[in-house]
């Protein structure tokens, strides 16, 4: 273990309790006031929980929460991008007070607790512009920052409980950032590239992949399970795909298939940094950002995701960034390829936007080979019809 990278910040948190710990904070839960998580808050207590947002060990507080907006650093001075905040109501607010313990739950089921050190108040729009890069309430971020409660609640929390999709939600695939760093090290990967995703896999995935792993010893494959888009492809039709493609074309001794369970923020490129510290907490030194990653609509630049990653020195981040152009297939040249490597124009490329994929997969139709796999095309089709064939109306 001692030759894997460090986690952010140096130690690995886990804020879950066991034992005579567990059982104690399980009494104390049942005389303390109650709040509720919404299913973001859900996913972030488990990252906090496992690790995966190391350093953190529960809610930010003012000061931390402020320069992460301004500068997109703790006041520790380490990275970090994206506040992970807790709000709440001010009706609820003002029935809590500063130094008190309250009890984190999912509907009624009791999960944590947590140790209110701070209660304040913050500044919605000025959160979005700095963090999305806009105020329109259309972006999916954004809608959700303006949706929440007017209050903060900073402190750190203890974990007795993990929400029910950390057990019932792809259980054999969840490891936590202890086990995968144990799993590359029992493979004897010292050099491991991580690739995010909360699509299907294509064929252009496919061959930034493949050429990644040329580089590193090993591939850790972590889709995102956590909250998407409605519109996006569920969770378990995109793990399906992953697993037949994994099966037939990927050497099995090189890849470790994981799920992420974060909930996604559609923050582009302070997200993509998110996203590569918690990959940095798993165990990787590598980490693929193509074209837009994180992003939605057209509220970031097609490589601004990229260029965030220079406005740090490289140590600050300390997991390494691999640039990807965007791939794609090219008819006269019968292979998938970029601008980088390709010498024909547009004219003879094969490229089709994520909501065309969707809607053809709805119609029933297959993807065009050239695209993706057709057994990952089948998997797809099947798995969109069969979800269309459960909606009221279908």
């Amino acid at each position: 273990m001692r030759d894997l990278i460090a986690p952010h910040g140096g130690v690995l948190v886990n804020r879950m309790l066991t034992g005579a710990l567990r059982e104690a904070a399980r009494e104390r839960a049942a005389a303390l006031p109650r709040i509720p998580l919404s299913r973001a808050n859900l996913a972030d207590l488990e990252m906090i929980a496992v690790g995966a947002y190391s350093p953190l060990t529960g809610f930010l507080r003012r000061d931390d929460y402020e320069r992460v907006v301004a500068e997109m650093r703790l006041t520790s001075g380490l990275v970090w991008p994206i506040p992970v905040t807790l709000a709440v109501d001010e009706a609820t607010a003002r029935g809590l007070r500063e130094g008190q313990d309250v009890v984190l739950t999912e509907g009624e089921r009791p999960l944590a607790l947590m140790h209110i050190d701070e209660i304040y108040p913050y500044d919605k729009e000025r959160e979005a512009r700095e963090v999305y890069r806009t105020t329109d309430p259309a972006h999916p971020g954004v809608a959700r920052l303006y949706a929440q409660g007017d209050y903060l609640l900073g402190g750190d929390i203890w974990v007795f409980d993990l929400p029910r999709a950390a057990t019932e939600e792809f259980p054999d695939l969840r490891y936590t950032p202890a086990q995968t760093r144990r799993l590359f090290a029992a493979r004897g990967w010292k050099r491991v590239v991580a690739f995010q995703t909360r699509n299907p896999i294509h064929r252009a995935h496919e061959y930034i992949q493949k050429t990644a792993l040329e580089i590193v010893d090993g591939l850790f494959l972590h889709p995102l399970v956590g909250e998407t888009k409605a519109d996006d492809i569920p969770a378990a039709v995109r793990i399906a795909s992953y697993k037949v493609v994994l099966e037939k074309y990927y050497p099995q001794e090189r890849v470790v298939l994981g799920v992420f369970p974060a909930a996604m923020r559609y923050a582009g490129p302070r997200e993509a940094i998110m996203h590569a510290l918690a990959r940095k907490n798993y165990g990787a030194t590598h980490f693929i950002v193509g074209r837009d990653h994180a992003g939605v609509g057209n509220y970031y630049g097609t490589y601004d995701a990229q260029k965030i990653f220079d406005e740090f020195p490289p140590e600050d981040i300390g997991i390494v960034p691999l640039r990807f152009e965007h791939a794609f297939y090219c008819r006269e040249c019968g292979t998938v390829v970029t601008a980088k490597t390709c010498p024909h124009g547009p004219e003879a490329w094969l490229y089709l936007s994520g909501t065309e994929v969707r809607a053809r997969l709805r119609r029933g139709e297959m993807l065009p080979p050239e695209f993706t796999r057709p057994e990952v095309s089948e998997v797809l089709r099947a798995g969109l019809q069969a979800q269309a064939a459960t909606v009221p109306g279908k």
